[in-house]
């Protein structure tokens, strides 16, 4: 169990904006949709380029009092939030969300861009704001790879079934994808990978791509894509992560990809816990 806490404060007068003091519920659900939408961006951080991940989900338990101090643990305990990991940002300064946003990238990237955090709360006092990121205990009870593999598979085909939009790209219903073993073996060895390497990233550790990792793992389909997410315990979540993802959800509405292979891989060791690997193919 991680519990970490931080603070910065701005001078006032270097930031610009104002908002009247009954909007801060508002401002507060600003703030999680632009830290959402930052993360579902590439973005350089600490000189390194960041994958695009999914939304955080809004969660009241984390939105703890701004300014209050003690154990951090205690008050999520209090709010009977079941947290693994957590980091709280207090940030003072900006009177609105995009000037609040700017401060956290600037300072917090590593923390907005980490991804074994799922959830988010966020509370804001005048100019005082504080920032709750955390990573629950895993609830689900999962069956063995193959097995929620389908089951993600299930979900994305029911994602597939209805037209929708992603971001600015509008896409029809699709047709369903099928099971191919060689890509959900594929996609296990790299959820396996990712967990007992506590690393996130399309790119395994000896650099292969997907595209590399399907070839050798024998797949001969022309077109492959990937989705990959960390810290969720249900298929329905992480498929509902990657719907609100622009990216991801181009990838699970491609109408191209005919075949499927999903895993998941847990490492109580790693940061996230449980990572999940979904291979799309195009024979």
């Amino acid at each position: 169990m991680r519990v970490s806490s931080v603070a910065v404060a701005w001078l006032a007068g270097l930031l610009g904006g104002a908002a009247a003091c009954s909007a801060s519920a508002a401002e507060e659900a600003q703030l999680i949709a632009a830290i959402n939408a930052y993360r579902s961006q590439v973005q350089l951080c600490a000189g390194q380029g960041s994958g695009e991940l999914p939304p955080l989900t809004s969660d009241i338990r984390l939105a703890l009092p701004v300014g209050a101090g003690g154990d951090l643990q205690a008050q999520l305990n209090a709010t009977a939030y079941p947290m693994m990991r957590v980091q709280s940002i207090n940030l003072s300064g900006p009177r609105e969300a995009q000037t609040a946003l700017k401060a956290l990238s600037e300072s917090f990237c590593k923390v907005l861009l980490d991804p074994q955090f799922v959830d988010i709360g966020v509370s804001r006092v005048d100019r005082d704001w504080r920032i709750v990121l955390a990573r629950p205990l895993l609830a689900g009870k999962l069956g063995d790879w193959q097995a929620e593999g389908q089951k993600l598979l299930e979900a994305i085909n029911t994602a597939r079934a209805q037209a929708r939009q992603c971001g600015t790209q509008a896409f029809a219903a699709s047709a369903p994808l099928s099971w191919n073993a060689t890509l959900g073996s594929v996609a296990e060895a790299h959820s396996r990978s990712m967990a007992n390497g506590n690393y996130f990233s399309h790119k395994d550790r000896d650099g292969r791509t997907p595209g590399d990792r399907a070839e050798l793992g024998g797949y001969s389909g022309m077109q492959i894509g990937e989705s990959i997410a960390a810290g969720l315990d249900t298929p329905r979540r992480v498929v509902d992560g990657w719907l609100a993802s622009p990216g991801h959800c181009a990838t699970l509405m491609n109408p191209q990809f005919r075949e499927l292979g999903s895993a998941y891989a847990t490492d109580p060791k790693s940061d996230a816990g449980i990572y999940w690997t979904a291979l799309f193919g195009a024979p």
